[in-house]
């Protein structure tokens, strides 16, 4: 999987499902898409926040993009707290929130790798989490080959793949190689969020600010399913 800043909950539904997490590093930074950003919950909408990056060529690796000196982490913070401050579990998640964006790194997929793992410590998630770079594979290999090559250098019996990645992979092609395919279909999640209408499938943070630990362990066994 791509690294994402505070990504939703189905992603670290896949990190709970796992005994190996693979994080590429070494992939294109898509512009377009949300390895630096998220959404959250402002004023009853959902609102997109950002890490800016330095300006730099649109063909570097995710690993060699860094994060801009101009990054307002204070400025972040602030619209966080005023989002949230009245959630019923805001002071343990925005601590957590703190300790991501302050981190000193300006390497973006040491960033972005450091906050999926802080979040994984705080909702007890204890899957081991490894950069694909790690791994002893032919890494100019694209899609499908790629992560055949790598499911087979760890010695992988089950790779699982978030649903939208249904069309793109083939299950014979993965049981030739010993492998089975499975794709993860995450179900709805609600919960109370201030008395606004609901917004689903916010950043992680959403969810930490409106529900207990044991209520977001629950999420990440309970809802999903597994095709």
């Amino acid at each position: 999987m791509q690294p994402y800043f505070l990504p939703y909950i189905g992603y670290f539904q896949l990190v709970a499902a796992v005994d190996l997490f693979v994080i590429y590093d070494n992939v294109k930074y898509t512009k377009k898409g949300w390895i630096n950003r998220n959404r959250i919950l402002e004023n009853g909408k959902d609102a997109v926040f950002t890490v800016p990056l330095r300006r730099d060529s649109d063909f570097l690796d995710i690993r060699d993009r860094r994060v801009s000196e101009r990054f307002d982490r204070t400025g972040l913070q602030r619209r966080v707290r005023q989002a949230y401050r009245g959630a019923p579990f805001f002071e343990p998640s925005f601590a957590l929130f703190q300790r991501i964006v302050e981190h000193a790194d300006t390497d973006l997929f040491g960033f972005l790798q450091h906050s999926i793992v802080e979040v994984c410590g705080y909702l007890g998630i204890q899957t081991k989490i490894v950069a694909s770079s790690e791994l002893p594979v032919d890494h100019s290999l694209q899609g499908e080959s790629r992560v055949i090559s790598m499911c087979r250098s760890v010695g992988a019996s089950v790779y699982i793949n978030p649903i939208g990645g249904l069309d793109l992979y083939s299950r014979e092609r993965f049981a030739e190689q010993g492998i089975e395919l499975r794709f993860q279909k995450p179900h709805e999640i609600r919960y109370p969020q201030f008395d606004d209408t609901f917004v689903p499938w916010l950043s992680i943070l959403d969810v930490m600010m409106f529900n207990p630990l044991p209520e977001i362990r629950r999420f990440l066994t309970d809802r999903f399913e597994l095709l």
